[in-house]
């Protein structure tokens, strides 16, 4: 499993990253402790959780759950293994309520997470804390279509990010964090943490988690020449486009437990036009004698932002069909025919 530092931090990570946001909905403790135990055997060495974690739904009454499983497995299966991963969550946006009352991102809701993912992981350093999404709003998850940045207040934004940097700078001095990244930002929002970071002499933004994928990709042409010139590296997020990419829901198809049958369109993601897309990937796969969600993850090692890939899986056996091939490489007639097949479907969903 080949490894590099992310960003301008000294973490040392895998090129994929074990997923989480399943866990203590539809993949129970038991299964979760024999994935994170499974994916150190493999080589991966990268793990991303979330406080609202788990989803498919969001509850309140399940928020942190997920921090608790992985918490268990380093206090229990995992004892003494701790220093084996380098970990990562995050710290929830302004939302509907399902976590400290829908409050955002400042300095005291900051420090109120902080201290609760570090109980509920059972570790004393979060390795990279992340900003799930901003306080001003996102185009992510499906919103560009109507997002409108000029109902933002540029001065309040900037105060914010100053006093959120400040406390970022002060859990990290305390040895509560290491590094810190972003989540479901933008080109400017990503330059303007960065200029802050610089003048404040603030913790610099080493990583940025964004949805990426053969179907879903927007940071090829927002975030890409950020990412590689101010070494931001991505961490892509649904790379198999919420298993649109595993092929399992081509023609009409809806497996029982799975995401799509639990919220139908798999957040906006299930367009006719992504199910015309999938179908021409997976003919580019069935030509090269490969499996389509395989050559999605090994296609996203190639691009030059990557950082890491996320990959999670609901069960044991997902988990060992995505492992089997994580050390494909894509021939050159494979790529050739994957941007053609992206000029052809741009932007499905």
């Amino acid at each position: 499993m080949r490894t590099r530092k992310l960003g301008t931090s000294d973490l040392e990570v895998t090129e994929f990253c074990l997923g989480t946001m399943t866990w203590g909905n539809q993949t129970p403790q038991d299964d979760a402790h024999r994935q994170l135990s499974r994916a150190l055997d493999a080589g991966i060495n990268f793990l991303d959780a979330a406080e609202m974690y788990p989803v498919n739904p969001i509850r309140a009454e399940t928020v942190g759950r997920t921090e608790e499983i992985i918490g268990a497995w380093f206090a229990g299966p995992g004892k003494g293994r701790r220093g084996d991963y380098v970990v990562a969550t995050k710290i929830t946006g302004p939302n509907g309520g399902f976590v400290r009352d829908g409050r955002g991102i400042d300095a005291t809701t900051l420090r109120e997470a902080v201290d609760a993912s570090l109980a509920r992981l059972q570790t004393d350093v979060i390795d990279l804390y992340q900003l799930h999404w901003p306080n001003r709003g996102s185009y992510h998850f499906r919103q560009y279509w109507d997002y409108d940045p000029s109902k933002q207040d540029r001065a309040a934004t900037e105060a914010n990010m100053r006093e959120v940097l400040e406390t970022l700078g002060a859990l990290q001095a305390e040895g509560k964090i290491r590094e810190v990244g972003l989540s479901n930002e933008s080109a400017w929002g990503a330059a303007q943490w960065l200029r802050l970071a610089a003048e404040m002499d603030a913790p610099r933004m080493v990583s940025i988690q964004n949805e990426y994928s053969l179907l879903c990709r927007m940071f090829d042409t927002d975030l890409a020449e950020l990412s590689v010139n101010e070494r931001v590296d991505l961490l892509a997020f649904s790379p198999l486009a919420a298993g649109l990419l595993t092929g399992k829901y081509r023609q009409g198809a809806v497996p029982e437990g799975s995401r799509m049958a639990i919220n139908g369109d798999l957040g906006g993601r299930a367009t006719a036009r992504a199910h015309a897309a999938v179908d021409a990937y997976a003919a580019i796969a069935e030509r090269h004698g490969m499996a389509l969600d395989h050559m999605a993850l090994a296609w996203c090692t190639t691009r030059p932002f990557m950082g890491s890939i996320i990959f999670g899986a609901t069960t044991d056996a997902q988990l060992e069909h995505i492992l089997a091939g994580l050390d494909l490489t894509l021939p050159a007639e494979a790529m050739d025919e994957i941007a053609t097949a992206h000029r052809a479907h741009p932007m499905p969903y």
